[in-house]
């Protein structure tokens, strides 16, 4: 949270999944996370629920209005603030962010089934620097050199430090934090809510990110059209640290045009489709001649990334259900209870 001095207007920052360099109790986060997944079931997506703790907190500090700005699950967090209390917002910013659901699916690729496997495993806070580093920066910014070290080993450095500092995340927070993810949905009436409100929004996202896919983030600046700006840097999940002036540029770019009052559709701007990727690892929109031949092409293409999807929709409700199941067997599971004496 900051306000600048001579500013009518303060800064609402959300950050995502607790991570290293964003540790789960940070005394100067907006608020905390949740960890109580029961209590999570009975009070629906979460989501909302912290997108009005937020609204909270902004009516805590009489702060009528703000800029909002959410990365990652915080850009979740965000859209829903904006959905809920637009009259509220001056701007909104989503950097790395999704729609929820299966979108929370990362490419799936050799280098991510490591990275997941190496995850789950992670029972030290160096193992878990080393995964969370690969996962949030690209190889080539963490092989730069900085001085005579890489900045590999001085993030690695920090992370573990960080991580230490905070203990592991427990496993009622993890499950939490993906029951957050995959219960977010903005439905069309909050879109057109956001899109209809007049305030400018920014959806910043790193080329490079393969936790959250850069055609998702394209698809929901189309959803926010004509209010969505669409800003596409070289980098990773972490994009506001490997491209920190590109991506402050940004937001003051966005904050000086809120100020101007500029209508959406002077602001708007979603670049050519040509260099996306879908989840395949294919161009969204391949250069084919006009034929028959062509034709089919393009429509296996569009059925194979509606198979994929489904694929990892399915999977993705088999294994909460799974996990739903063996938290019900755990809570019924029967207690012994030693026989009385007397």
């Amino acid at each position: 949270m900051r306000r600048t001095r001579g500013s009518r207007c303060a800064a609402l920052i959300i950050v995502g999944w607790g991570g290293a360099l964003c540790p789960r109790r940070n005394p100067n986060a907006p608020f905390d996370l949740w960890e109580d997944t029961d209590v999570l079931r009975l009070m629906g997506s979460r989501t909302t629920i912290m997108a009005k703790d937020a609204l909270a907190l902004l009516d805590h500090l009489g702060w009528k209005k703000a800029h909002v700005f959410g990365h990652s699950m915080g850009a979740m967090i965000a859209c829903k603030l904006a959905a809920i209390a637009p009259e509220r917002l001056c701007s909104l910013a989503l950097l790395n962010a999704t729609g929820g659901g299966f979108e929370c699916f990362p490419k799936i690729d050799r280098q991510m089934i490591s990275l997941t496997f190496r995850f789950l495993r992670a029972k030290t806070p160096e193992q878990r620097a080393l995964v969370d580093l690969e996962a949030h920066y690209t190889k080539e910014y963490l092989d730069e050199y900085v001085g005579s070290c890489t900045r590999r080993k001085i993030l690695y450095q920090e992370y573990v430090k960080a991580i230490s500092s905070t203990g592991m995340q427990s496993n009622s927070g993890f499950e939490g934090q993906i029951n957050a993810c995959w219960t977010h949905k903005m439905t069309p009436k909050e879109l057109d809510t956001i899109r209809s409100s007049g305030f400018l929004v920014s959806v910043i996202h790193g080329r490079d990110d393969i936790i959250a896919q850069l055609n998702h983030a394209r698809r929901l600046a189309e959803k926010l059209h004509p209010a969505a700006r669409m800003v596409e840097l070289h980098g990773g999940h972490l994009v506001s640290h490997e491209r920190p002036e590109e991506v402050n540029q940004a937001l003051k770019e966005l904050i000086k045009a809120s100020k101007s009052k500029l209508r959406p559709e002077d602001w708007s701007y979603l670049p050519e489709e040509a260099s996306g990727w879908l989840v395949l690892g294919m161009p969204m929109s391949p250069s084919v001649k006009s034929n028959e031949g062509a034709s089919g092409l393009v429509a296996v293409y569009h059925l194979l990334g509606k198979v994929q999807l489904s694929f990892l929709y399915f999977i993705g409700v088999f294994l909460m259900g799974f996990q739903h199941m063996r938290n019900v067997l755990r809570i019924m599971k029967p207690v012994r209870v030693a026989a009385s004496d007397s």
